[in-house]
């Protein structure tokens, strides 16, 4: 702290050193960042997975489950259910086999207002049933979940899945080893019934009040610890694809994952992480640059904060959960191996004591055998984000060194230079004690009236235009409705009003540092900029504790840019700074890098056809974060646009620093 300040901290080799190698330093930070994050791909920076929870006793038991041919017929007869129900769930056969395994059988319905754009109203249906644990009271509870997905569906079939609950549902009847209840869920309308679902299992709401009216449920059972969606589009299984992101990049413990992966492995299935399999190549370089490429594709799913599966909606609930989706259909395996997967994973988490707790909740995954821990990936974005305090320590450093040597120039040279005072003539005791009371009587004390000074540091303006900046970002957050408003009276589409909107009002605060009272000092510019620095890294640490993918892309992208942003009397560098950070405005960050994902999926089309398609998916994308926002509590709409976009106008208004070219920089020399 006396480094920040002291005013003489600057006279130290540590403040001198800092002065003269912080651009470097700074280089060097983001790239050591950068080169971090890399290295850990290579197998011997990561570490191979293990059981942390010992009472998991993964594939000790032997698998009982034959109810292959009773998953056949069930899959037969609820093809010829689906058939009457080209778009709906059909809840009454669903409910009857159900009551006929001998489960308790319930029905949830649930309403979702469409938060915005016209009001309109949909309404979904879900169909559970609650396997009583035959050696407890219902005080525990596993989860065992399919989203249905009808004729019309533009997603592949769940109907395998649904068979292979059944089928595992009269197998587990007949057993009296539970100690924990066991849920078997059928879910409408995908993310949005077991979002429903969830709330009114728990009795709260995790998006706006009044969006989605989860509704009540009739049949609770216990406390719910793990869960695992079952996603089988055939009846033959060539390998099946393990997903864990869920929402707002939460992870489930990696004892979950690391036991779904050994129940495949003991049933000769292979399995995948991101459709990627397991490859031990011989080539260190191919090797690290395979396992680099899987570990960018999670981190590119999890920054999204947006669930890959029905199970990303279980983990702010504190429930462990992942999806088991089949991939390729041309394999031997069925609803054989596959029941005795789910066998294998429940009777493991019936085994638990308590919830799941010794193994990591926070981590990457290069492949689905080895992982890389949150003490290993934390010091990259650290670094990364280093390099904005070290900035912001030097710009404070060199604002100290300018304000000592501007008060030693103010100081009154007549104090060296008084003339000598003539001697006074000796005057009577008598007449100095008179004088003395005459002055004392009627002396009065003028003070001299001192204008400001324009060049000092105006700390009630920089705090208002701080404060400002984010009152303007959480106005903007709380926009998209009144957009929509404004862009149905003109008959637009809910994606054309929220994106022209959004347009609009950036134009518009392009406009704020014209509002700025300070832009022409240079020393309340450079403390705005500190403050500026500060935030942003701290900003990227404090995501990245809980979603470190987010973190680390906006670090990538923002740092960089932000460290050439600052204080410059040079008018063709200042022109430079604003074009650079005009193009770091998150909206054309989001547009460029949907160009380039169109672009790099569509390699064959023509720029033109690419440009419009990434245009709708912007808007798209847009649109979907914002109700994701209001429906499931995404934040990464409310990050953004609470704090990205105000952070980012802050350094705007650095941009426009407005400092008069002829004047002299004062400099101290660093030795």
């Amino acid at each position: 702290m006396g480094l920040l300040t002291d005013p003489s901290a600057g006279q130290g080799k540590l403040t001198k050193a800092l002065l003269k190698y912080y651009t470097k330093l700074c280089v060097l930070l983001y790239l050591g960042g950068i080169g971090w994050l890399c290295s850990l791909a290579y197998t011997p920076m990561n570490a191979g997975t293990y059981f942390s929870e010992n009472a998991l006793l993964p594939g000790l038991v032997k698998s009982e489950f034959r109810e292959d041919g009773t998953a056949r017929t069930f899959h037969d007869e609820l093809l010829d259910e689906m058939k009457k129900y080209d778009d709906s769930i059909p809840y009454p056969w669903l409910l009857a086999k159900f009551k006929q395994i001998g489960l308790d059988t319930y029905t949830h319905n649930f309403t979702l207002h469409y938060p915005l754009g016209k009001p309109q109203k949909f309404t979904g249906k879900n169909v559970y049933g609650i396997l009583r644990a035959a050696r407890a009271s219902s005080t525990e509870a596993l989860v065992l979940s399919v989203p249905y997905r009808p004729p019309l569906s533009v997603h592949a079939t769940t109907s395998p899945s649904i068979a292979t609950m059944l089928a595992f549902a009269k197998f587990a009847n007949k057993e009296k080893y539970w100690a924990k209840d066991i849920i078997f869920l059928i879910t409408e309308h995908e993310q949005l019934g077991m979002q429903a679902w969830l709330e009114a299992y728990h009795g709260t709401t995790c998006g706006n009040e009044g969006t989605l009216n989860h509704g009540d449920i009739k049949g609770r059972a216990g406390a719910i610890q793990a869960a695992i969606n079952l996603e089988l589009h055939d009846t033959s299984v060539g390998q099946v694809d393990i997903k864990v992101e869920g929402l707002n990049g939460q992870l489930p413990n990696l004892d979950l994952f690391n036991l779904a992966a050994k129940m495949l492995l003991k049933e000769g299935i292979p399995h995948t992480f991101k459709n990627r399999p397991n490859k031990n190549l011989r080539d260190p370089v191919k090797d690290w640059y395979y396992s680099f490429q899987t570990l960018m594709a999670m981190i590119s799913t999890q920054a999204t904060g947006i669930p890959n599966g029905n199970h990303g909606l279980y983990h702010r609930f504190g429930i462990e959960a992942l999806t088991l989706e089949s991939v390729s259909h041309n394999g031997k395996a069925g609803f054989l191996s596959m029941g005795r997967i789910i066998e294998g994973i429940f009777r493991s988490l019936n085994n638990l004591l308590e919830r799941f707790h010794q193994s990591f909740f926070f981590y990457l995954l290069p492949s689905s055998e080895r992982f890389i821990s949150i003490g290993l990936y934390m010091p990259a974005i650290c670094l990364i984000a280093g390099a904005l305090f070290i900035k912001a320590c030097a710009n404070w450093c060199q604002l100290q060194e300018s304000q000592i040597q501007d008060d030693s120039e103010e100081k009154p040279k007549t104090e060296t230079q008084k003339p000598k005072a003539k001697p006074k003539r000796k005057e009577p005791k008598d007449m100095q004690k008179f004088w003395k009371d005459m002055k004392a009587k009627y002396e009065v004390e003028v003070k001299s009236y001192k204008p400001p000074d324009p060049d000092s540091i105006n700390f009630v303006s920089i705090l208002f235009a701080f404060l400002m900046t984010h009152v303007i970002g959480v106005l903007v957050m709380n926009s998209p409705q009144l957009l929509t408003m404004l862009g149905g009276q003109y008959d637009f589409s809910t994606e054309v009003s929220l994106f022209s909107g959004f347009i609009a009002v950036s134009a518009v605060l392009l406009l704020t540092p014209l509002f700025v009272p300070f832009k022409s000092c240079e020393k309340s510019m450079a403390v705005l900029n500190i403050l500026s620095l500060l935030e942003l890294g701290t900003t990227l640490i404090c995501i990245s504790m809980n979603n470190f993918s987010l973190a680390f892309f906006c670090a990538v992208i923002y740092v960089p840019l932000a460290l050439i942003v600052g204080v410059t009397r040079c008018r063709v560098c200042s022109g430079i700074k604003k074009v650079v950070w005009l193009v770091a405005h998150p909206l054309v960050v989001l547009t460029v890098t949907v160009l380039t994902y169109t672009h790099v999926m569509f390699p064959g089309e023509k720029l033109e056809a690419n440009f419009y398609r990434s245009l709708a998916a912007t808007q798209q994308a847009i649109v979907f974060s914002i109700i994701d926002s209001m429906i499931y509590g995404n934040w990464l709409f409310s990050v953004v646009s609470s704090i990205f976009i105000p952070n980012w106008l802050c350094f705007w208004i650095v941009a426009f620093s407005n400092i008069q070219p002829n004047e002299e920089i004062p400099k101290k020399k660093i030795d």
